[in-house]
C-alpha cells in the first residue's frame, strides 16, 4: 500500500474547524428536523396519544440503536489516527470491519425483534393506546436496522478523514427523503403512525445502498485490504473495547433519555406529548453544537494518531471557542423562537400550554450542555473510550440523584435534573482531560 497524501500533523486553524464543523452541523441538523416533521405530520391531527406514540417510539429506537453508535464513534476515531500515522491499509480495514460488524448487529435485531418490543413498552409503561401505537412504530423500524448500522459506519468513516461535505450530502438524502415520505405517507395517504416509520425505515435502506457506493468510489473500486488483515486478532480487540466502552457510554446516555421520557409518561400523555416537543427542538441545537465535536473529533483524532500534542491542544480549544459562542446563542434564540415553534409543531392547546411552561428550561440546555457536546467529541477522536464511558456513568448516576432530591417538584424536577446531567457531564470530562493528555502525549 502506499502511504496517504495527508500531512501529519494535522493544520489546526480557524478556517480548518469551520471546515469540518459547518458541513456536518447542516448534516446533523436534519435529524433532529426530520423528528420535527414526524410530530408535526402525526401532531397536527390533534390528537395526543398518536404524538405522544411516535414521541415514545422514536426513544425506544434510540434506546435501541443509539447503543450501537459505537459504530460511528469508534470508526471516527480509529480512521482519524490511521490518517494521522498515513496508515493507507488500517484505513480500508477500519471501515471494513465497520461494515460487517453493523451489518451483523442489524441483523440479529431482526431476529429478536418481537422481545425487543415488547421489553422496551414494558419497561416504559405507557397507556394502552399510547402502547399499541408505539409497538407498531417500533416493530418496523427495526426492519431498518442493518442499514442504519452501515449508514453510522460510513458517515463515521468519512468525518475520521474530514470528508464531511459528503457526509452532509448522504445524510441530507437520508432524512430529506425521510421527511417527503413521511409528509407523503402520514399527511397524504393516512398512513398514521405505521407510514411514519416506513418513511423512516426506506431512507435508511436508500442511504446505506448511496453511502456504500460511495465508499467504493472513495476506495478506487475495491476495498483492497487483505481477510487477514480485516480480521487481525490485535486490531480486533482494540475495536471490541473501544467499542464496548463506548456502547456502555451510550447506554447511559440514551438511559437518561429514556428515563427523562419515562417519568414524562407518568405524567400523563399531555405532559409526554409537551416533553416531546421541546425535546425535538432540543435536539435541533444540539446537532449544531455536535458540528463542533466533529472538528475535535478528526483534528483532534489526527493529532493523535501523528503524537503531535500542540496541534492535539489546538484543536481541542479553537473547537471549543466556537461552541461556546454557537451554545450561547443558540439558547437565546430558543427563549425567543420557541413558543412560535411549539404553536407550528402541535395544534392541541393543551400541549402547547405544558409546552410552553417548560420552555424555559428547555432552552438552557445548549448553554448547561456545550461543553460534554465538546469534550465528547475530543474522547472520541482520540479513543479514550474508557474514561468518556466512566465520566457518563458518574453523570448518569447524578442525574437519577438529582431527580430523586427533585421529583416533588414533578415535570419541573426532572427538566432541572436534565439540566444538572448535561452539565456535570463536560465538568466530568474536564476533570480528567490533563491526566489523559499526559498520558497520552508524554509516554
Amino acid at each position: 500500500m502506499t502511504a496517504l497524501p495527508s500531512a501529519a500533523p494535522p493544520i489546526v486553524t480557524h478556517a480548518r474547524v469551520l471546515g469540518i464543523a459547518v458541513p456536518m452541523i447542516f448534516a446533523h441538523v436534519t435529524t433532529p428536523l426530520l423528528g420535527i416533521v414526524s410530530a408535526t405530520a402525526i401532531g397536527r391531527q390533534g390528537d395526543a396519544t398518536l404524538l405522544a406514540a411516535v414521541a415514545l417510539g422514536a426513544v425506544i429506537i434510540d434506546v435501541i440503536f443509539w447503543a450501537f453508535v459505537f459504530l460511528r464513534m469508534g470508526t471516527i476515531g480509529l480512521t482519524a489516527q490511521a490518517l494521522g500515522a498515513r496508515d493507507e491499509t488500517e484505513r480500508r480495514a477500519v471501515i471494513a470491519r465497520a461494515l460487517l460488524l453493523g451489518i451483523a448487529i442489524g441483523l440479529i435485531m431482526i431476529v429478536l425483534q418481537r422481545p425487543i418490543v415488547t421489553g422496551m413498552l414494558a419497561l416504559m409503561g405507557p397507556s394502552a393506546n399510547v402502547s399499541a401505537a408505539a409497538d407498531t412504530y417500533v416493530s418496523l423500524r427495526l426492519w431498518s436496522a442493518p442499514a442504519t448500522f452501515v449508514n453510522y459506519a460510513i458517515l463515521g468513516w468519512l468525518i475520521g478523514q474530514a470528508h464531511t461535505v459528503t457526509g452532509l450530502v448522504l445524510q441530507i438524502v437520508i432524512n430529506v427523503a425521510n421527511m417527503a415520505l413521511t409528509v407523503l405517507l402520514v399527511s397524504h395517504l393516512g398512513y398514521g403512525v405505521a407510514g411514519a416509520a416506513t418513511a423512516n425505515a426506506i431512507a435508511e435502506i436508500g442511504g446505506a445502498l448511496a453511502g456504500f457506493a460511495v465508499v467504493l468510489k472513495l476506495l478506487g473500486g475495491r476495498f483492497a485490504v487483505s481477510r487477514q488483515t480485516v480480521l487481525d486478532r490485535t486490531k480486533i480487540l482494540r475495536t471490541i473495547a473501544i467499542n464496548r466502552d463506548i456502547m456502555i457510554r451510550t447506554a447511559a446516555l440514551v438511559g437518561s433519555f429514556a428515563f427523562f421520557t419515562r417519568q414524562g409518561a407518568v405524567g400523563g400523555d399531555t405532559v409526554l406529548a409537551a416533553n416531546a416537543i421541546l425535546m425535538n427542538l432540543v435536539g435541533v441545537v444540539a446537532f449544531f453544537l455536535d458540528g463542533f465535536a466533529t472538528s475535535a473529533e478528526q483534528l483532534g483524532g489526527q493529532a493523535v494518531g501523528a503524537r503531535h500534542e500542540a496541534s492535539f491542544r489546538r484543536a481541542v480549544i479553537l473547537s471549543g471557542i466556537w461552541a461556546i459562542a454557537f451554545g450561547t446563542a443558540a439558547s437565546l434564540v430558543f427563549f425567543g423562537f420557541g413558543g412560535a415553534a411549539i404553536d407550528l409543531i402541535s395544534t392541541s392547546e393543551a400541549v402547547r400550554a405544558e409546552a410552553r411552561r417548560y420552555l424555559p428550561y428547555a432552552a438552557l440546555t445548549p448553554f448547561t450542555g456545550v461543553m460534554a457536546f465538546l469534550f465528547d467529541g475530543v474522547f472520541i477522536g482520540a479513543t479514550w473510550s474508557a474514561a468518556m464511558r466512566n465520566c457518563m456513568v458518574a453523570a448518569f448516576v447524578t442525574f437519577i440523584a438529582a431527580w430523586w432530591l427533585l421529583k416533588g417538584y414533578g415535570n419541573d424536577g426532572l427538566w432541572i435534573a436534565f439540566l444538572i446531567l448535561q452539565a456535570v457531564r463536560g465538568l466530568y470530562q474536564a476533570a480528567v482531560l490533563p491526566g489523559l493528555v499526559r498520558a497520552t502525549f508524554r509516554t
